[in-house]
């Protein structure tokens, strides 16, 4: 189905036939996918397919919020699929972060976190805690390690006992789209009140210093993320800086296992990710089990 006869068969009101279409294509491997960008006068928009819990995240925890989030104009369903219009936001995303667009991601992402620290309203919206912990002990049985695991049976207590807020659970860089002054965070379908740190690590773990890596940020800028989100979000908790510090680690952690289960699990060992993120787990390990 396409998106005009989506947008007929939801009722938006615009005609497609009065709008440029433009089906988007996934920035890991150029793949379409059920997103289209739709120009219409001098407003533009996003339709797209809602994937797992995004269309509920968007009706119960983000409803209402309007600065960090893209607007959303319409929900509805087309033959059991769940379709969103929404705003279009120009600007670049944090594959070539620098420190002007990276200080304006931790803005964002700090803001919704104060927002929502220790929240108990949408505790059950959207990607929660106990789905988030079932993923979380199912990637342990592949990593295939005693060392990893004994490492990985660490983060789980970590992550069981660490403060929650609203997290986006997979804020990869190309998540975040900003104008170097505003930015925002899209794709929400792993959206939810998780431990803090999650959103934070997922963004700054996969980070490399090579100018041509699928993520670039520089040593500095990492070193700047640790301390600013520190000091807008966490300071006013009650957190010292070695307790977050060391949080951190672990979840760093987990980022860095997340090849180490995709390779192990599909086969994949000879990859060139699983051959990256082996060794950066093992001597995260080393870390945690020496207790840094």
């Amino acid at each position: 189905m396409n998106a005009a006869d989506i947008l007929a068969r939801l009722g938006f009101p615009f005609k497609a036939c009065d709008s440029a279409i433009t089906q988007l294509k996934r920035k890991e491997d150029g793949e379409p996918y059920r997103v289209w960008k739709m120009k219409t006068g001098e407003k533009t928009y996003i339709l797209k397919k809602a994937k797992e819990y995004e269309a509920e995240v968007y009706k119960t925890i983000l409803k209402g919020v309007t600065k960090y989030v893209p607007a959303v104009f319409g929900i509805g369903d087309v033959d059991g699929d769940t379709y969103i219009l929404m705003e279009y936001v120009e600007g670049n995303d944090l594959r070539r972060c620098t420190r002007e667009a990276l200080t304006a991601a931790l803005d964002a992402l700090t803001s919704l976190q104060n927002a929502f620290w220790n929240d108990k309203t949408h505790i059950n919206d959207g990607y929660t805690f106990d789905m988030s912990i079932t993923g979380r002990e199912n990637r342990r049985k592949y990593l295939l390690d005693q060392e990893l695991e004994a490492a990985y049976d660490k983060f789980l207590a970590v992550y069981k006992a660490t403060p929650r807020t609203l997290c986006h659970d997979d804020l990869l860089p190309f998540n975040v789209i900003t104008d170097g002054k505003r930015a925002v965070l899209i794709d929400w379908e792993y959206g939810g009140i998780l431990p803090y740190p999650v959103s934070f690590a997922r963004l700054f773990a996969h980070g490399d210093d090579d100018p041509n890596a699928f993520f670039y940020m520089t040593g500095s800028d990492r070193e700047f993320a640790i301390e600013y989100y520190y000091d807008k979000l966490l300071a006013g908790k009650g957190i010292s800086y070695t307790e977050w510090t060391n949080t951190l680690e672990y979840f760093l952690f987990y980022e860095y296992c997340e090849w180490v289960m995709v390779g192990n699990k599909y086969g994949a060992t000879d990859g060139e990710n699983f051959g990256k993120y082996l060794p950066l787990a093992k001597k995260q390990a080393k870390k945690i089990l020496g207790n840094f």
